[in-house]
């Protein structure tokens, strides 16, 4: 069993990442902008960020689903399911978000730096705030990411330490 400060670490940083990660998609989701001859354009024309907007609101639902379980474990010092799915549940699931997440922000800031990069001298400053906007929704992606990151390790350290039948062992 883990110590108290451990447990109370994981719910802090499970927090930390819903905050980041909710943060991310509300300003990808109010990313948009109207040109001067009308035409709009949003976070969605660009299919990099409807992925980056995408991988933060799979890794939102998965925190938003461990938080309980988190306080939980705070709380009673224990499992709220004991027979081992939730430990490899969070093995495994803490690993493919952070992945997944890992993916989102190279995809948003790879788009931004090209599309900078190729199109500077082409873009308006209503466009160039578009792109930087993009950047700080795909920083917070990072944040969370970086939260997620140190879960896994957590997580790892957890399930490593306890494993008995675990699901390749």
């Amino acid at each position: 069993m883990a110590s108290p400060s451990v447990l109370k670490t994981v719910l802090s940083l499970r927090i930390f990442t819903l905050l980041a990660l909710a943060a991310s998609v509300v300003l990808m989701g109010l990313n948009n902008f109207k040109d001067d001859d009308g035409s709009k354009t949003k976070f969605t024309d660009l299919i990099a960020y409807r992925y980056v907007i995408a991988s933060g609101v799979i890794g939102f639902l998965y925190t938003l689903i461990q938080i309980p379980f988190a306080i939980y474990n705070v709380i009673k010092e224990k499992r709220w399911i004991r027979n081992g799915f939730l430990q490899e549940f969070d093995f495994y699931g803490d690993k493919v978000m952070a992945f997944l997440l890992a993916s989102g922000v190279g995809v948003g800031f790879g788009v931004a730096f090209e599309l900078k990069r190729a199109f500077d001298e082409v873009f308006n400053d209503k466009a160039k705030k578009f792109l930087d906007m993009g950047n700080i929704s795909t920083g917070l992606l990072l944040v969370g990411f970086v939260f997620m990151a140190l879960l896994t390790i957590l997580s790892s350290n957890r399930h490593s330490s306890s494993a008995k039948n675990g699901f390749f062992i």
